[in-house]
């Protein structure tokens, strides 16, 4: 099987499953004040003090928790509930992990949101995300574009909320791995990281939290990660999580070349054989990892079986539910229509990523798109 589906999870790293398998023998919890207990609390705060070195953080300021929904939850619920209450600013094509939290605040409570337009690039609108920021209670937007790849202006946004007063979230799971990523630098308030994104175990990410961020609690129970995000902590998971990001970052500025080669060869190779199709990525504006195609007449579920059932594993980029391609709202907030924004295929490269896995998948798409486009007639 030739894998080109890394924005949706990376194979796991062999430091990271080595990382993962030590610390797994330990025995004790972290909370616990006996010596097996202080000693698995040792691997936490290692794994802690790491990830945060890596991301351009302090170790106080790295909340440990199941991965980036859960951290785009506390986000953006945890900054509404810690401010009070008030608007969000955020942009049209974020993760549903951060505009269904938003819109569910919307629905429930008091919030009213406010979706800054993106280019037919998939960039935001600047001037519409800083016209909305005075008041609001929070802002977020992504770094990276999980459907399109799309990377947005970070440090510019982020200082259009500071300005304004407003702290700023964002979703980094994308962006991490693949570009350089420091968060004080950023001027961020909060950022999400997953650990599955790049090359380390589902079930484990991290919320990067300024010490003042004014964050309210999804989870009561322990007061474990400053007294917001309760529960055991999974060592193990940290531990790999450490040693995945750490690798990532380490090997990021030839990877993100090697990787680059890669997805321009993939998309000049959809260019050419499929004439009419709207290819995105390998070029300014984009991150090195993300090939994203909007095939006319060609369904997102047809293609994707057809490429499947040829050994080439590949994704549409947007939601499934029960094994259903929804509709993409990022293409759409791009001004593609309905009928388009059903019709695309996401390729994704990573530290696995072979010439031979480009090759299969130039092989296998142009007859994956013929066959589909006859299905839809």
């Amino acid at each position: 099987m030739h894998y080109l589906d890394h924005a949706a999870t990376s194979p796991l790293r062999p430091a990271a499953r080595a990382a993962w398998l030590e610390a797994a023998d330990a025995v004790g919890n972290p909370s616990s004040l006996h010596g097996d207990g202080r000693r698995r609390r040792a691997i936490v705060e290692e794994a802690r003090e790491r990830i945060a070195a890596a991301l351009g953080a302090d170790p106080a300021e790295v909340i440990l928790l199941s991965g980036g929904t859960e951290a785009d939850n506390l986000g953006v619920k945890g900054l509404w509930w810690g401010r009070g209450g008030g608007r969000i600013v955020t942009t049209a094509v974020e993760h549903h992990a951060v505009l269904d939290p938003a819109r569910w605040l919307a629905q429930t409570a008091d919030a009213t949101v406010h979706e800054s337009p993106v280019s037919p690039n998939g960039s935001v609108d600047v001037d519409a995300f800083r016209t909305a920021l005075p008041g609001a209670a929070l802002a977020s937007a992504m770094w990276v574009n999980n459907e399109v790849g799309a990377i947005q202006p970070i440090a510019e946004l982020a200082a259009a909320a500071k300005e304004a007063g407003v702290p700023m979230h964002c979703d980094a799971v994308q962006a991490v791995g693949h570009l350089e990523v420091d968060f004080h630098e950023s001027g961020l308030t909060t950022m999400a990281v997953s650990a599955h994104k790049l090359g380390g175990p589902v079930g484990v990410g991290a919320l990067i939290a300024r010490r003042d961020a004014p964050l309210s609690p999804l989870l009561h129970g322990g007061g474990q990660e400053r007294k917001v995000r309760s529960g055991t902590v999974d060592a193990a998971g940290a531990a790999a999580f450490a040693s995945a990001l750490e690798e990532a970052v380490r090997t990021r500025q030839g990877e993100a070349a090697r990787i680059a080669a890669l997805a321009a060869r993939l998309a000049d190779g959809i260019r050419a054989a499929i004439p009419d199709a709207v290819v995105r990525g390998a070029r300014d504006g984009y991150a090195p990892h993300i090939v994203h195609a909007v095939v006319p007449g060609a369904s997102s579920e047809a293609m994707l079986m057809l490429m499947d059932a040829s050994g080439v594993a590949v994704s549409s980029g947007s939601a499934c539910t029960a094994g259903v391609v929804e509709r993409s709202h990022v293409l759409q907030a791009m001004g593609h229509s309905a009928e388009e924004s059903r019709s695309a295929v996401r390729f994704s490269l990573g530290w696995s990523s072979t010439d031979a896995d480009v090759d299969a998948a130039l092989a296998a798409l142009p007859d994956a798109v013929s066959r589909a486009r006859a299905a839809g007639q």
